[in-house]
């Protein structure tokens, strides 16, 4: 079972770290983020000689995750505040 409790500990740090890195790309931090949260806490209930690999990983993901949903809202904003100006200068 410590075996298996390891790779899930990787795989959610792993997950954790894309989703920082890639947190500028909201469509792929969210869902690496989101597993690597899952993948955490399941690693964490596991137990094993990894548990700070899945804590780590967990805190990644959560930050990869809040990073990726803030880059999300601001690409939702900037393409509205286009759209209104664009539809100004057209009724100008």
């Amino acid at each position: 079972m410590e075996n298996k409790a390891n790779g899930i500990a990787v795989a959610s740090l792993v997950l954790g770290i894309v989703s920082i890195v890639f947190s500028w790309i909201w469509f792929l931090a969210l869902p690496a983020g989101i597993v690597a949260i899952v993948l955490g806490v399941k690693a964490r209930k596991l137990g094993g000689p990894k548990a700070g690999m899945a804590t780590a990983g967990l805190v990644m993901g959560i930050i990869g995750t809040v990073l990726g949903g803030i880059v999300a809202i601001c690409a939702v904003a900037c393409a509205a505040a286009i759209a209104d100006i664009n539809s100004n200068i057209n009724n100008w």
